[in-house]
């Protein structure tokens, strides 16, 4: 983490901020990192996000306080920093308590017009509606908050008091302690299936208070792209990092036109990658198929191309295939009931193809034969 980060401070620009979770196992060993790289003085916030009305390691028995909670540590690259103040509704017992009264401009409480500290702070002294105090607005100021009908006495002798009307406020600007936000559930039209899924909400609320349109959001572990989307839909321009192919196929799909995938394809990468991950990204990015659910018991099937009509296998990268995978490929496809399939490996023996000529000619049966090198080309 602390190579990432080392990165994403020098690519930060100066009005830029960071934002970083991490759950309760690690999240203090990063705060440090980031003082050192940041500047303590950097440091903002520390957030706490309420993201589960209960968990399963609170259940019932459990020797410890169920974890609700995930922190966000929130700095800056300096001083100059992009801020525009969020804002969040009034809570109902606060408009009980203090918005008690109503009239045909809406709802409004009633607050002091008196000068604090008296004469010592140069606050004028005057009488209105028949009481001499020291106000902190001017005696014309006075007259016209007097004129519009602000002023309210509500009894001789009581102390006049000044209307402030609810529509006047967008709301509490935003705390550090985040429980207006829920999580992503099983019937959520957001859930994508994909681990440590974050919601929408949560994500925009960062974007809007730490960027301005046309800005670059960064996300270097963007998962399903919730990040990207959010961005997107909030006109910033937007790039994101993940090693799972998995994942930029999900946000490829979730983000629709004008986004490309980079890197991730050369012979090194590939080779590397899990088999069932590796068999996803030639299916369903370079083939446009699907792939199987099973990830074992496929029968020799990893997936379908062509809307479902032409079964496909994918050997791994370092998976040299001779004439027994072909056989063993018919008799999947036979087993499948159709007629042609796709094979697609690194490279062939050279009785593969005569073996494919002779399951063609005898058995009906149409191998196509496709190279690693054709379908990255």
């Amino acid at each position: 983490m602390r190579e990432r980060l080392v990165q994403c401070e020098r690519v930060l620009k100066p009005t830029g901020s960071l934002y970083l979770h991490c759950d309760w196992h690690a999240g203090h060993y990063l705060k440090q990192v980031l003082d050192e790289l940041f500047g303590y003085d950097n440091f903002r916030n520390e957030i706490v996000w309420k993201r589960s009305f209960s968990h399963s390691d609170s259940k019932q028995g459990a020797k410890k306080y169920g974890r609700l909670h995930d922190t966000i540590f929130f700095y800056t690259k300096s001083e100059d920093y992009a801020f525009n103040t969020q804002y969040t509704p009034f809570s109902e017992d606060y408009l009980k308590n203090f918005y008690k009264y109503q009239d045909n401009r809406g709802r409004y409480q009633l607050i002091s017009m008196l000068g604090p500290g008296g004469a010592a702070k140069g606050n004028p002294e005057y009488e209105v509606m028949g009481v001499n105090r020291y106000w902190a607005f001017s005696k014309q100021k006075m007259a016209e908050f007097i004129a519009q009908g602000l002023v309210v006495q509500t009894k001789p002798g009581n102390v006049p008091r000044l209307k402030r009307y609810l529509n006047e406020f967008k709301g509490v600007p935003l705390q550090s302690l985040w429980t207006d936000i829920a999580p992503i559930q099983g019937a959520s039209k957001e859930k994508l299936g994909y681990p440590t899924q974050k919601p929408e909400a949560l994500l925009q609320r960062i974007i809007e208070t730490s960027s301005n349109p046309t800005d670059i959001v960064l996300d270097p572990f963007c998962g399903c792209g919730t990040t990207l989307a959010v961005a997107k839909r909030l006109g910033r321009r937007f790039i994101g990092i993940d090693i799972s192919r998995v994942a930029c196929d999900v946000m490829k799909k979730r983000l629709g036109g004008g986004v490309k995938v980079i890197g991730g394809e050369s012979e090194e990468e590939l080779a590397k990658m899990d088999p069932h991950e590796f068999a996803r990204l030639v299916i369903v990015e370079k083939l446009e198929g699907i792939v199987s659910p099973r990830k074992s018991g496929d029968m020799g099937i990893d997936g379908w191309a062509e809307f479902k009509t032409v079964p496909v296998q994918v050997k791994h990268w370092e998976h040299n295939v001779g004439r027994p995978e072909i056989d063993k490929f018919k008799t999947a496809i036979e087993r499948d009931k159709k007629e042609r399939g796709i094979l697609i490996a690194k490279d062939f023996s050279r009785d593969c193809y005569a073996e494919v000529a002779r399951i063609a000619k005898e058995d009906k049966i149409t191998i196509e034969l496709k190279k690693f090198s054709e379908i990255f080309r």
